[in-house]
C-alpha cells in the first residue's frame, strides 16, 4: 500500500527546509504559499475493497493539524456516499514550520536577517543563497559581520591575521571562517582590493591584502664536492620560496620526495639537490626558474596520489620524470605492499604511457584492491641502483 500518510506530508515540507526554500522566502519575501502537496489515494477499486482500511487513512489525514485537506463525494455500494481526500494544502509558512516544528530556527534566522539588513545590508542576497549555512553560522554571525565591517574600513591592510585588531574576534576565527568570509568579502569589497588570481582558503591571505607566513622550502644538496654552503658537511637547508627561487644552485638534477627519511638518506649524486615535496603544493617550486634547467625527478608513493601529485607537478614543470614510480619496482616489493585509504579515481593527463597504465591498473583495482607501495618501503639497495642507472 502506497497510499500518502501523515509522515509522507512532513517529509515533503522538510524537504523543502533541507533546500533552504523556506528561509530564502523569508530575505525575498517571495510567496510559497498556499501549497499543493502531492498527494497518492486508494484507486476506486481498493476504495471499494478495503473499506476500512481507507476509512483509517482518511481519519489520519483529516486530524493532521496545520493542513487544509479537500474532499470528494465517493460513493460506496455498501456503504453510501463518503468523502475521501483529493488535495491537500498548506496555506502559509506559519503552517508550514509548524508541521515540521521548525519556529525556533525560524526565528534565530529572522534575528540574522534583521542584524544583516541594520548593518551589512548588501548581503541580504548571501542569505537568501545561503540560508541553511547562515544558521549553522547564527551565533558567529555578528562576529563575522564585524569582521566584514573592518576590512570595509581598513582594505588591503598589509598585516598579519594576527594582528587584528576587533574586540572579541581572534585570529583563529578567522582562519577557521575563511571560507565563508571570502563569499562574504567578495561581495561587499570593491574589486580594486581583491586580488583576482588568488582564490581557495589556502590563499585568503593573499586574495585581501594580508601579509602571510613565508612558505619555506628544505634541500639537501647531494654532491659533497659542489656544497651549497662552504665548509659545511651537513647540506640540510630551508628557504623561504623568494630566496630559494633566486639561489641557482647550479646542479644538473634536482629530485623531489615526499617522506623525510628518504629526503634525509638520500644518496650523494653528483651535481644534484634533493627536495623534501609537500604534498599537493608545488605552487612554491615553479617561481624558481633555474630549475626548468634541471632534470628533475619525482619520488612518490606508488598508489593513485603519488601519480596524482607526478601529474600536479608537470603543471609547473612539464619534463618532469617519475622516479621508483614503475611496475617493476612496484612488483619487487610485493611483500610490502599496503592499503591505499581512499583512492584518486580522476584522470591524469600528464603521466606518460607507461605510468598511465599502472595508474589505471591501481584505480581499477586490477593488481589488488587499493593497491599502495608506499616510496620508504623500497631498499636502499634498489634506490642506489636506480640512481646509477641515470647516470
Amino acid at each position: 500500500m502506497t497510499w500518502t500518510r501523515p509522515v509522507d506530508l512532513r517529509a515533503q515540507m522538510q524537504k523543502l527546509w533541507d533546500r533552504g526554500e523556506l528561509l530564502a522566502s523569508l530575505v525575498t519575501e517571495a510567496s510559497l504559499f498556499p501549497k499543493r502537496l502531492a498527494l497518492k489515494g486508494p484507486t476506486s477499486a481498493e476504495m471499494a475493497d478495503r473499506f476500512e482500511e481507507v476509512r483509517t487513512w482518511i481519519s489520519e489525514l483529516r486530524v493532521m493539524h496545520h493542513c487544509r485537506v479537500e474532499m470528494r463525494e465517493f460513493k460506496h455500494r455498501v456503504f453510501g456516499a463518503n468523502a475521501v481526500p483529493q488535495e491537500i494544502w498548506i496555506d502559509t509558512v506559519d503552517d508550514a514550520l509548524a508541521l515540521i516544528g521548525k519556529q525556533r530556527d525560524v526565528a534565530r534566522f529572522a534575528a540574522l536577517i534583521d542584524v544583516t539588513r541594520k548593518r551589512q545590508p548588501r548581503l541580504l542576497g548571501w542569505l537568501a543563497k545561503r540560508p541553511m549555512l547562515a544558521l549553522e553560522l547564527s551565533n558567529e554571525w555578528s562576529r563575522l559581520l564585524e569582521i566584514v565591517a573592518w576590512l570595509q574600513v581598513h582594505s588591503r591592510p598589509g598585516v598579519y591575521l594576527r594582528q587584528v585588531d576587533i574586540p572579541g574576534v581572534h585570529s583563529k576565527f578567522i582562519e577557521a571562517h575563511r571560507g565563508v568570509l571570502a563569499e562574504l568579502l567578495d561581495i561587499v569589497l570593491p574589486p580594486a582590493v581583491i586580488e583576482p588570481s588568488a582564490s581557495g582558503t589556502s590563499q585568503f591571505a593573499k586574495r585581501y591584502g594580508f601579509c602571510d607566513k613565508p612558505v619555506r622550502i628544505r634541500f639537501r644538496g647531494l654532491d659533497p664536492e659542489h656544497t651549497l654552503l662552504p665548509g659545511t658537511p651537513v647540506q640540510d637547508i630551508t628557504l623561504d620560496a623568494e630566496n630559494f627561487a633566486r639561489l641557482d644552485p647550479n646542479v644538473a638534477s634536482a629530485f623531489i620526495t615526499e617522506n623525510e627519511i628518504n629526503f634525509l638518506a638520500f644518496p650523494q649524486v653528483k651535481d644534484s639537490l634533493v627536495i623534501f615535496g609537500g604534498g599537493y603544493g608545488f605552487e612554491m617550486l615553479s617561481k624558481a626558474e633555474w630549475l626548468s634547467r634541471c632534470r628533475i625527478f619525482y619520488w612518490g608513493d606508488i598508489d593513485t596520489h603519488g601519480f596524482a601529485i607526478l601529474d600536479q607537478l608537470r603543471s609547473h614543470f612539464n619534463h618532469v620524470e617519475s622516479f621508483l614510480m614503475d611496475r617493476n619496482t612496484l612488483l619487487a616489493f610485493e611483500t610490502l605492499w599496503g592499503e591505499e585509504e581512499k583512492q584518486t579515481l580522476r584522470d591524469l593527463p600528464r603521466l606518460n604511457p607507461e605510468e598511465r597504465a599502472l595508474y589505471d591498473d591501481l584505480r581499477d583495482n586490477r593488481i589488488r584492491k587499493n593497491l599502495r607501495l608506499e616510496q620508504e618501503r623500497i631498499g636502499f639497495g634498489w634506490v642506489e641502483s636506480a640512481l646509477s642507472a641515470l647516470t
